[in-house]
């Protein structure tokens, strides 16, 4: 039968204790991580979230009881010890924070017995991922996974003080709000109160954040729950967090300066980096055009070279092709690769293809200067040698090229130039390579839907030396918005907002809004800007991948204490699921199950 704490209290963790505390009596709790009868001795070591401890029971000091009962201890039973502090009289163990004292027990109680688990409870497990997260409870047990949630808890503790410093408010937003048709897909809630009528779950706290700037507030802030139901990837969950902020009476350049000095107190408080102050900005397009991305990882070269000029008259049709359809011919100089096998090069035109690439063209440049290539036989001698120039090849390089519409060849040489890093082993794991992108284009149009949409959102400055653009050519307007990347992935974005009602008005023109849709979507935003807007603007960061990258993890699951899997869905509790027929008729919806044609 499980005993209580009645009469017990915690005085330690298990690394609180240490020398500083040797001939005390402590009390000490947490679960079994093993134990060894020697024979008189029992070895026990007890582990809570701050490690390890080793216990010692031995049948001369303890009582009898205490004894036996650890004689019946195993793995995961949780138990409170009163014993005295000593040095080990064994070897230190130089892995352990207490690897050099010990607890030599007088009283046990065992407070719950466990089964024996289903994986072992440790750290860089090798269980299949679903048996984990099945259960997860077990799972986060684990000390890596303990380590993460509690940088994470600090993190957050080091975000908040730093924003209060700094004079923002930390004000709460609804969950349950009005759908919008921009961005991802809503999470539908629907309202008892009102039949036919459903909330939405907020995909970010965007509105109510320029409103409370509206409202006099001037620096607000919050950790947001957010919801977006779209597919998942390693770095993205249905439900996550943002480090959000709203600054009003502000430009550009003043919420770069906060945000700096933001990442380099978390950042040297959490792992002890030193970030270089000012962060490198690139704008969009040199991103683009550098790395294939808007998101680069600069840690390492490969970048992207345009020879559309260089190979304009040449006979290979692949090449003029994609030019003549104002598209663009970009190379990669994979150096020292020229004697990479066929059958590698043929890998790599097949990742290509699942970019959008019809192909990869490829040359070598042997260790003698000749070239081994794909296309050589459709070009001249000196057009072989100019592009060759033009890619600064060199003996033993290899060059691969992309043909298409610039948009397909970015991303498939942006792409191309990831998968080969890492295969080659050329990213520094150990560097921290910070960088804002600046100037994104305004908006980007949609084959799909036949019209412009917000690269960001509608809420968007464009650059005030682009308002002109907006009746005349919308693409090639610039927004003010700005990204924050760390090694290749985003870590957050923002943008200096619309705060005239002009703009705004026009804004939703462009996108395809009547000023009666409009009206009825943002109603309360453009009433809003009728009283006073100061200028504003904002920054989001995603909490969840934050932590991953800080933590080395290689999915946002490992510093999320319950994530979903692929499909949405909860293993361990098995959510989403199947309500009651009542609760149905309450909201007045109808399940109507779809019949398919029989064959």
């Amino acid at each position: 039968m499980a005993e209580t704490m009645k009469g017990l209290k915690r005085t330690h963790r298990c690394t609180e204790v240490s020398r500083s505390n040797l001939g005390e009596t402590v009390t000490v709790m947490g679960w079994v991580q093993k134990s060894r009868n020697k024979g008189g001795i029992i070895f026990v070591d007890l582990r809570d979230r701050s490690g390890i401890l080793q216990l010692i029971f031995e049948e001369a000091d303890c009582k009898a009881a205490a004894f036996e009962k650890a004689e019946r201890l195993r793995s995961e039973f949780v138990i409170a010890v009163v014993g005295t502090v000593e040095l080990r009289a064994g070897a230190v163990n130089e892995n352990l924070k207490t690897g050099d004292i010990e607890i030599r027990a007088r009283e046990l109680r065992i407070l719950s017995e466990s089964q024996t688990p289903p994986f072992p409870i440790e750290a860089n497990s090798r269980t299949k991922d679903e048996i984990r997260l099945k259960h997860r409870y077990l799972d986060l047990r684990r000390p890596d996974l303990q380590k993460n949630l509690m940088l994470r808890s600090q993190v957050a503790a080091s975000v908040r003080a730093f924003l209060v410093q700094e004079g923002f408010l930390e004000i709460e937003t609804p969950m349950l709000m009005k759908s919008t048709p921009e961005g991802a897909r809503d999470y539908l809630v629907p309202s008892r109160v009102h039949p036919g009528c459903f909330y939405a779950l907020p995909q970010s706290p965007q509105l109510y954040k320029q409103l409370l700037m509206c409202s006099g507030y001037d620096r607000y802030f919050q950790l947001a729950r957010c919801f977006r139901d779209e597919d998942l990837r390693a770095d993205r969950q249905p439900e996550f967090t943002q480090i959000d902020m709203e600054l009003a009476f502000v430009d550009i350049e003043d919420i770069l300066e906060v945000n700096e000095r933001l990442l380099a107190k978390i950042f040297k408080e959490a792992i002890g980096l030193d970030i270089k102050l000012p962060i490198p900005r690139m704008t969009w397009q040199e991103a683009m055009d550098r790395f294939g991305s808007d998101k680069p990882d600069n840690r390492f070269g490969l970048e992207l070279v345009d020879v559309s000029d260089v190979v304009r008259d040449c006979g290979f049709g692949v090449f003029t092709s994609a030019l003549e359809n104002r598209g663009s011919v970009r190379g990669i100089n994979a150096k020292g690769q020229g004697a990479m096998p066929r059958k590698k090069i043929d890998a790599l035109v097949e990742f290509a293809k699942g970019f959008g690439a019809k192909g990869l063209a490829y040359l070598s440049v042997q260790e003698d200067g000749t070239y081994k290539s794909s296309f050589a036989k459709f070009m001249t001698p000196e057009q072989l040698e100019a592009l060759v120039s033009a890619m600064d090849g060199q003996p033993r390089d290899l060059l691969l090229f992309a043909a298409d519409k610039t948009r397909v060849v970015w991303d498939v040489l942006g792409n191309l130039r990831l998968e080969l890093a890492r295969s080659l082993g050329l990213v520094d794991k150990n560097t921290f390579s910070f960088l804002w992108v600046t100037e994104f284009p305004l908006l980007e149009w949609s084959e799909e839907q036949n019209r412009f949409t917000a690269m960001h959102h509608p809420f968007t400055m464009p650059m005030e030396e682009d308002l002109d653009k907006l009746d005349m050519d919308p693409g090639a307007v610039r927004a003010k918005a700005y990204d924050i990347v760390l090694n290749g992935t985003e870590l957050g974005g923002g943008s200096v907002r619309i705060f005239q009602n002009d703009i705004q008005e026009k804004m939703f023109e462009v996108l395809g809004f009547t000023r009666e849709q409009a009206h009825e979507q943002f109603g309360f935003l453009l009433e809003a800007f009728k009283y006073g807007v100061p200028p504003h603007a904002g920054l989001a960061y995603g909490f969840d991948r934050l932590i991953m990258l800080m933590t080395g993890a290689d999915s946002i699951r490992e510093v999320i204490a319950f994530p979903k899997v692929k499909d949405a869905s909860d293993l361990m509790t098995e959510a989403p699921g199947r309500v009651d027929e009542k609760q149905l008729e309450e909201l007045g919806i109808e399940i109507v199950r779809e019949l398919k044609d029989e064959a």
